[in-house]
């Protein structure tokens, strides 16, 4: 029998894909709603067998190993699987430095 799992959305992975789908929409409305709903559907099925994704290469590399992503070229989902949920966390674009963006991101929360 599969496990399930809940698929909770972050607010920063909402904000993420917000940012991705306007502005993909400002040259290409049609393809900005395309990619949207494929997005959210692929990171649905996570609600089933969230691990076989790969765990995140560069965290992974620090030692970092509770982080997974979802590849949606060119975007990557990172996610991370907490007894029964998966909480997604960020849409990145795969040519983006992920050390970077999470760095950026860590000093701008001002914690």
């Amino acid at each position: 029998m599969k496990k399930s799992f809940d698929v909770i959305w972050s607010e920063t992975a909402e904000k993420d894909l917000i940012s991705i789908i306007e502005f993909i929409a400002e040259d290409n409305p049609a393809k900005a709603n395309e990619i949207y709903l494929s997005i959210k559907k692929k990171a649905a099925r996570l609600y089933t067998y969230p691990e076989r994704s790969r765990i995140v290469p560069e965290l992974q590399d620090q030692g970092i190993m509770q982080y997974r992503e979802l590849i949606i070229p060119p975007w990557r989902i990172m996610y991370r699987v907490s007894e029964k949920n998966v909480y997604v966390l960020t849409v990145l674009d795969a040519r983006q430095n992920v050390e970077d963006v999470l760095l950026k991101r860590l000093i701008g929360s001002k914690l």
